[in-house]
């Protein structure tokens, strides 16, 4: 017996063992455009359903209101919706981080106006250079940010008590600050006004711009596919890769070239998607993004693997109430103005359904950047269309509620689905 087992040869240099072998299957079975294709299937029924139910809910907003009114796709209507979605939209990438830690922040339309009048009372009334208005004004939502997360870290005040207060605290704030004129002009033909109205990218620029994406995708994917193979694990085709990049290239370029039959691509609008990107990276590739997800997922967990949790939740608070402070500052761009009504109505609404329609969970640990973005243009699309039919701005509110209910109940089933998956 002891012969048997010692007089197998060893495997040579030339022919790999039969676990490297399997190994190897697993490497050279590499995902090509129908192995992806099947792979999303499998994350759909698993219950990752990603961007899915609002982008088929876009198409169908946007199939509905062209039918109706053939003006809501054309390339002028479409640059005014941009300009619109920046200035929520800024405000809805903060929502996502607090979103993100199972947290909310129902002061941030509140803060956006308090913003607004704090630029327009340092800049118009005191000659502040504009730069460091809009400055100061970050800086002091910034402050606010970080009040909640002490309220939250020290105390233990439920950030819905903590924010709340807050918002009727810095509403009294706008007030005081714009005084009994309760409003302020911002001088006409400024540049923080013609960004606000009227800056638009130059079209060379806007379509190398659009080319960006698709070339980051193929090499993130290429640098990604030689770690994966490295490791002998599965890895995408480089055809598969190339496929993706080249869809989405193609699929910008085209948007871009419409939007130029109008004025082009607002640049505030291109502000907006420069902060998603950026916090889109922040989120996915470094470790305080995935801190952020962690502590939302599990926070004794993440408390357990060492993370300062204290921490990231003033992150996500101070980063809130910061774009919710530039959002402002963006309104009282595109409105020429800082008013009393600014920041209130629906503005704590749009912001916060736009993150959860656009996919982000109530929750806590998942979401995106782009979550925002998706979410915001969906709620713009409801407004334009619903103008351009020259309907009453109640129905709005309806539609929005509803697609807002719908987001919720998509993100708890497949929420339930993803739990009971992962147990099967």
């Amino acid at each position: 017996m002891s012969k048997d087992i010692h007089s197998a040869p060893p495997p040579s240099p030339s022919q790999p063992s039969p676990l490297l072998d399997r190994s190897d299957v697993r490497v050279k079975h590499a995902a090509g455009i129908g192995d992806t294709v099947s792979a999303f299937v499998d994350r759909v029924r698993s219950g990752d359903l990603g961007s899915l139910p609002v982008i088929v809910g876009l198409v169908i907003i946007w199939t509905v209101f062209t039918s109706l009114n053939p003006v809501f796709l054309s390339a002028d209507n479409l640059v005014n919706l941009l300009f619109d979605c920046s200035t929520v939209g800024v405000i809805s990438l903060g929502i996502v981080c607090v979103l993100l830690v199972g947290e909310i922040d129902l002061s941030v339309g509140s803060m956006s106006g308090f913003a607004s009048a704090l630029v327009g009372t340092l800049w118009v009334n005191q000659g502040w250079p504009v730069l460091l208005a809009i400055a100061a004004a970050v800086v002091v939502g910034g402050i606010v940010g970080a009040l909640y997360a002490l309220l939250l870290n020290r105390l233990g005040m439920p950030s819905f008590v903590s924010t709340l207060a807050g918002l009727l605290a810095i509403l009294g704030l706008q007030l005081y600050v714009l005084g009994t004129d309760g409003s302020i002009n911002l001088p006409y033909g400024s540049t923080m006004v013609n960004f606000g109205q009227l800056m638009i990218i130059p079209a060379m620029v806007s379509h190398v711009i659009a080319l960006l994406p698709g070339v980051a995708i193929v090499l993130i994917g290429l640098r990604t596919r030689e770690r994966r193979r490295a490791a002998r694990l599965s890895a995408p085709s480089i055809g598969g890769l190339v496929a993706r990049g080249a869809i989405l290239t193609v699929f910008l370029e085209v948007v871009v070239s419409y939007l130029d039959r109008g004025r082009g691509v607002p640049l505030m609008f291109g502000l907006f998607l420069g902060l998603a990107v950026a916090m889109d990276y922040a989120l996915k590739r470094t470790r305080w993004g995935r801190s952020m997800n962690a502590v939302g997922g599990n926070r004794e967990a993440a408390r357990r693997a060492g993370i300062k949790v204290s921490a990231i939740y003033t992150s996500a608070f101070v980063l809130c109430a910061s774009f919710a402070a530039l959002g402002g500052v963006l309104t009282a761009a595109r409105l020429a103005s800082a008013s009393q009504q600014a920041g209130t109505g629906d503005v704590n609404l749009n912001a916060i359904a736009a993150a959860v329609i656009g996919g982000t969970s109530l929750f806590g640990g998942r979401g995106s950047a782009w979550s925002a973005v998706l979410g915001i243009i969906v709620i713009q699309s409801i407004a334009s269309g619903l103008t351009l039919l020259n309907l009453s701005s109640s129905l709005r509110f309806m539609i929005t509620g509803a697609v807002l209910a719908i987001a919720v109940i998509v993100d708890s089933l497949a929420r339930r689905s993803r739990v009971s998956h992962g147990r099967a």
